[in-house]
């Protein structure tokens, strides 16, 4: 099968979590998480479980591991904790759950970041891989970096991957 065939047969409402991890959002000022939910629930797919958490490596991985156990959950999508300081421990959770990395989603994202704001896409430790078949994406939690990463990358493939984790 070719690429388009591949997606053409991907399925095409898929239920996914969305997680914010912050210690300053709640649901009243998520914009990142609202953005994601609303593009999400656009395009055709159902959110199945939205929370907001404390950057707290228990908290994150006791939720991950609970979520990929869930039927109900095909896709997991977190933002924040994805930058240098020491309170960004969602990659370093997440990276330790997964059974295989995508590493062209993080590579691919810096460079559409680059051509935004510049050398400053360094910074970004955007993150995708499997874990029991389904698909985690760790994004920035700014609303700029959420709008790109969704746009462009995830809307665009994740029926795809979905349907290549679950082969």
């Amino acid at each position: 099968m070719s690429y388009q065939e591949h997606k053409h047969v991907s399925p095409q409402n898929l239920k996914c979590a969305v997680i914010t991890t912050s210690d300053s959002r709640t649901e009243a000022n998520d914009e990142s998480g609202s953005y994601l939910k609303e593009q999400l629930i656009s395009a055709g797919h159902t959110v199945t479980h939205y929370a907001i958490l404390k950057n707290d490596v228990a908290a994150i991985r006791e939720t991950i591991q609970c979520l990929i156990e869930h039927r109900d959950v095909q896709v997991i999508i977190t933002s924040g904790g994805t930058g240098l300081s020491k309170k960004d421990v969602t990659v370093n959770t997440i990276r330790g759950l997964l059974e295989k990395e995508l590493e062209g989603f993080g590579e691919i994202f810096r460079a559409l970041s680059y051509q935004e704001i510049g050398a400053g896409a360094i910074m970004s430790r955007a993150l995708a891989g499997v874990a029991k078949t389904k698909i985690i994406i760790c994004i920035p939690g700014s609303l700029g970096a959420v709008k790109l990463a969704v746009d462009k990358i995830i809307l665009p493939e994740i029926g795809h991957l979905v349907r290549e984790a679950t082969r």
